[in-house]
């Protein structure tokens, strides 16, 4: 008997039938699943549940809209990428519960304490700087004016403008311990 045969008389719950029908399929499901499950181990497993399923669904098989071979083989499909995305999404579950054993929770205050001392080390490091170096580096870096746009507000020539920026991102990157 033919697989798609088999499969009509398992839908009546046909014991002997069954097995035939698992001795046909068996290992094309396996294969199959092994192809896109990757562990032997678990592609036994996914492989045993597409065939019990089978023999709980097969009264679902339709021999009009394909052979039965392709039925069990895209029931076989779809319960191992069902599978492969349950343990990627199980991995990245167990990954993000060990980040936030490793980091602990946010703490808004300390990070604003942190943000100002930061943002009053750059100010003195700011008010070390020349006048036109410090009119420079704030047009440029807080206010978002291009270097040539820097020397048009200045009156002054681009080379100038470029070189005291230069020399002004020196001082505060020394300033701030290479942090800049």
């Amino acid at each position: 008997m033919e697989a798609d045969e088999l499969l009509v008389l398992v839908a009546g719950g046909d014991h002997t039938a069954f097995e035939r029908l698992y001795a046909l399929v068996s290992g094309p499901v396996f294969g199959l699943v092994r192809r896109v499950v990757r562990d032997p181990a678990q592609s036994e497993e996914v492989a045993q549940e597409v065939l019990l399923e089978c023999w709980r669904t097969a009264g679902r098989y339709d021999p009009g809209r394909g052979s039965a071979l392709s039925w069990v083989l895209t029931v076989a499909h779809r319960r191992a990428v069902d599978r492969v995305r349950s343990a990627r999404a199980a991995g990245e579950r167990e990954q993000r519960e060990a980040q936030r054993a490793h980091h602990p929770a946010f703490d808004h205050v300390t990070e604003e304490v942190e943000a100002g001392l930061e943002r009053e080390r750059v100010r003195r490091c700011l008010d070390r700087l020349t006048a036109l170096q410090r009119q420079s580096v704030t047009l440029a870096y807080y206010d978002g004016y291009t270097y040539r746009e820097v020397a048009e507000r200045l009156s002054l020539p681009l080379g100038t403008v470029k070189t005291r920026m230069r020399d002004g991102l020196t001082r505060l990157r020394n300033c701030l311990g290479g942090a800049a």
